[in-house]
């Protein structure tokens, strides 16, 4: 009878894991995918301090955070995150076994987490198949876009070998370099005005079916203070890191760029207004929970965010304004929180 009611929790958790909301977090589980998960993991109490990986070790398991918090400590120039409850990490070996971490992670308060190993994975994969390639897919995207992230940062810390390898290529690629400088800001790497004029050439190749294009201004709360209080230099990482937070939340036909100061857009593509309301809370949720390495460590970020659909009778400027109106009330009311009207239900 115990064995019979715990295989009827799971496939009933199994069932609402199916038809979670979409919408959230890279690395968040709904509450039915979590319970699914849970129901195959081994739960474990930890204390403030408590290592749970070191980096560069082999693992064999995930771990999702039932309760407290975990800090993921990757080193170099990638920032540091701070998970929270229904948050996972280390699941990359379950996808291809042994595996060196890349991370160190440590919780910073007592909680539980739990912790799932391969033999648990494969009868979550047995109970909820589609749950688990939904999951997959989530991971691998976010991974390929931190892998991304990582490739341009190792670029830049390489300017010199690049340049001797440019010196090899033919005047037709030295010109494709210039245009991409001309069209990229310095500092974050991201796309400035020009790319971004670029790239809205490019749109109705970009919106096929009933996709739509959405703009998202970004702008980082009380970021005077920053450079006010702790130096131009943290202020330039801080500007780094959102620019590679924002680069980690994209899909492939998005655009993040950097339109000046601490204004940041993302022309993001997307089914409704639905998933660009989504894409908004996880901008301010992620750069909320951003924590950079070094001297800035102690910083705590928050932005504001406005937007909404792009009418495709009208305009960038027309666009631009409207999102505009929308970040101007945000800050208004104290930032810290995204405002993103639907445009078509007021008209």
């Amino acid at each position: 009878m115990v064995v019979t009611g715990q295989m009827q929790q799971q496939q009933s958790a199994a069932d609402g894991a199916a038809s979670a909301p979409s919408g959230a977090l890279p690395r968040c589980l709904s509450e039915a995918e979590f319970a699914l998960f849970a129901s195959f993991a081994q739960r474990r109490e930890v204390a403030a301090g408590d290592a749970l990986i070191r980096r560069g070790e082999t693992g064999r398991c995930m771990y999702l955070i039932e309760r407290g918090q975990v800090l993921l400590e990757f080193g170099g120039e990638t920032s540091d995150k701070l998970l929270g409850p229904r948050e996972f990490f280390g699941e990359l070996v379950l996808f291809v076994g042994d595996h060196a971490r890349v991370a160190s992670a440590t919780a910073t308060q007592p909680g539980v987490v739990c912790v799932l190993d391969l033999d648990g994975f494969e009868r979550v994969l047995a109970a909820a198949p589609r749950v688990v390639a939904d999951f997959m897919r989530r991971s691998f995207a976010y991974l390929v876009a931190s892998e991304q992230q990582l490739i341009a940062n190792l670029r830049r810390r390489n300017e010199d070998l690049m340049l001797t390898l440019d010196s090899l290529r033919q005047t037709q690629d030295e010109l494709g370099l210039a245009q991409h400088q001309v069209r990229t800001d310095d500092l974050t790497g991201l796309c400035n005005r020009r790319g971004l004029y670029r790239h809205l050439d490019r749109l109705p190749e970009l919106l096929v079916g009933e996709r739509r294009l959405g703009l998202l201004l970004i702008d980082i709360d009380e970021f005077k203070l920053v450079n006010d209080r702790h130096g131009h230099l943290v202020g330039d990482a801080v500007l780094r890191g959102v620019a590679q937070e924002l680069s980690a939340l994209c899909g492939y036909h998005d655009l993040p760029c950097r339109l000046g100061g601490d204004e940041f857009a993302l022309l993001a593509v997307v089914r409704d207004h639905a998933e660009l309301e989504a894409r908004a809370a996880a901008v301010v949720e992620t750069l909320r929970r951003m924590r950079l390495p070094g001297a800035a460590a102690s910083l705590r970020l928050t932005v504001s965010v406005g937007g909404g659909l792009c009418r495709p009778d009208r305009g960038w400027s027309v666009w631009y304004s409207d999102a505009d109106a929308a970040l101007y009330r945000v800050k208004s009311a104290g930032g810290n929180r995204w405002n993103v009207p639907d445009v078509a239900a007021a008209d």
